[in-house]
């Protein structure tokens, strides 16, 4: 998949274009069946199949503590979007300029004029311009001024819900993977690299994999039965701990997973960490003697939950 970041890098050569545009948050099965029309229209036109998204999304730009957490970090995004077949990811930085774009300026400099679109694939409650004040009913005249058609999708449904990153982020708030995953297509994970910490989860016989996780809100919080990716031919089950730590006066989240049963060398290495099940929630301990005694319950927890 090409990677185009920034207008100054939309050279004439890459005009003419399928587009979809959105946030992408999730890749979930919703988004999935957008592609799935995205490529079949480009394959069809002989076109590139691309994707649009704005970096930070519009509602982190605007109301940065207020925005819904992150299900997936832009390079967790652009491996999804990758492997549902699209040919180009075009990254733009979601700024004022951007913000303050009319709904026509948006067609006449961006979809039209730097991406050259000549079909466009949209969800039922497309928006765009400032103040969201784009309809399908004006993108569809503003497509006849510049040449380009617009192809309504309908929702996608799975369990009678209607499949949407804010639903798969209540199933996770409440710790239903199981639900989650099937929104998603996919169980639900988080992409991160290991990184030196301060070997406290070593000293109180829980060693520890930290994965910094790019993001200030993540979606899932607590104690959790996980399997662990990118150690080896199969996964390795463990058990986690994703918040800020209280108990040690952390303030950062942090992921940390005890892998049971390994005793190798970590540091470095991106890992994948899948949700099976969620235990409890953070707590703060009075002393590590309280907190190494909870562990231990939890290990035994999420053994049983991963068998």
């Amino acid at each position: 998949m090409e990677l185009v970041r920034g207008l100054k890098n939309l050279s004439a050569r890459r005009r003419g274009c399928v587009l979809t545009v959105g946030n992408y948050d999730g890749v979930h099965l919703g988004h999935q069946q957008m592609l799935r029309v995205l490529r079949e229209r480009a394959r069809a036109m002989g076109l590139p199949a691309t994707v649009l998204v704005f970096e930070p999304s519009s509602k982190e730009f605007i109301d940065p503590q207020g925005a819904p957490p992150r299900l997936t970090r832009w390079r967790e995004k652009w491996a999804a979007l990758a492997a549902c077949g699209v040919d180009r990811l075009v990254t733009l930085r979601f700024d004022e300029r951007i913000r303050s774009m009319s709904p026509q300026a948006f067609v006449d400099e961006l979809i039209a004029g730097a991406l050259g679109t000549r079909h466009m694939v949209v969800g039922d409650d497309f928006r765009y311009g400032s103040r969201a004040a784009g309809t399908i009913e004006t993108l569809i005249e503003a497509g006849r001024s510049h040449g380009f058609t617009v192809e309504q999708i309908a929702p996608y449904v799975v369990d009678a819900v209607r499949v949407s990153s804010t639903a798969v982020r209540q199933r996770l708030e409440r710790g239903d993977f199981a639900g989650a995953a099937r929104l998603l297509g996919r169980p639900y994970r988080i992409l991160g690299r290991v990184v030196r910490g301060e070997a406290l989860g070593r000293e109180l016989g829980f060693p520890t994999a930290n994965l910094r996780l790019g993001r200030d809100k993540p979606p899932v919080w607590g104690v959790l039965a996980v399997r662990v990716h990118g150690i080896g031919d199969a996964p390795w089950p463990g058990v986690a701990s994703l918040g800020t730590r209280p108990t040690v006066g952390g303030v950062e989240p942090l992921l940390e997973v005890h892998v049971f049963d390994f005793a190798g060398d970590l540091y470095g290495r991106e890992l994948e960490v899948e949700f099976v099940a969620k235990l409890r929630d953070e707590l703060k301990f009075d002393s590590l003697d309280e907190l190494v005694a909870q562990m231990r319950e939890d290990a035994a927890a999420a053994r049983r939950s991963l068998t």
